[in-house]
């Protein structure tokens, strides 16, 4: 088999280079495969289970830190359920550039790239009885779930008016 490096293959290379590392950037908001039970069970009871590329390990530590004040809720867990979810979230928190700072209070919604996205979001649809607060992002992004953001997967959350659908689309 023929490994010359002609310019075809050089630039072929570099694409499946970019590819992979874009992969890998998108990937860290993607909701991990081997989710423990833990985490989802005791998340997702009041909230979606964030995708844990979403914040930077630091916030994550936080958070699991202050369980016990968790925006104005007591969150608290056993020792053993912290330890196994803490783990899970360091192992998978993210680390490429959308993510390398950590938000204002730890909030996903306070970060720069979350406000650049939603920027021209009328305010008033936070207030929607189907959406409640930013942090609802199933309201809108219908696999959200799967830690799946895209514009592909949009729906307009009920009682949205036609005047605020202008700007939905980012």
């Amino acid at each position: 088999m023929n490994r010359t490096w002609t310019p075809r293959r050089q630039a072929l290379a570099a694409l499946a280079l970019i590819a992979s590392v874009s992969a890998h950037a998108d990937g860290g908001r993607l909701m991990p495969p081997n989710a423990p039970a833990t985490y989802m069970q005791e998340c997702a009871s009041c909230h979606l289970a964030y995708p844990p590329g979403l914040l930077p390990a630091r916030s994550w530590q936080r958070l699991m830190g202050g369980l016990d004040k968790h925006y104005g809720s007591d969150a608290s867990v056993d020792t053993a359920t912290v330890q196994q979810i803490n783990g899970w979230l360091q192992a998978h928190a993210g680390t490429y550039k959308r993510v390398n700072e950590e938000p204002r209070q730890d909030r996903i919604t306070r970060s720069a790239w979350f406000e650049r996205k939603h920027r021209r979001i009328d305010p008033a649809v936070w207030k929607l009885g189907s959406v409640k607060s930013a942090a609802n992002c199933a309201a809108c992004h219908t696999a959200a779930d799967r830690g799946v953001f895209d514009d592909d997967n949009l729906k307009y959350p009920a009682g949205m008016e036609a005047r605020m659908r202008r700007s939905f689309n980012d």
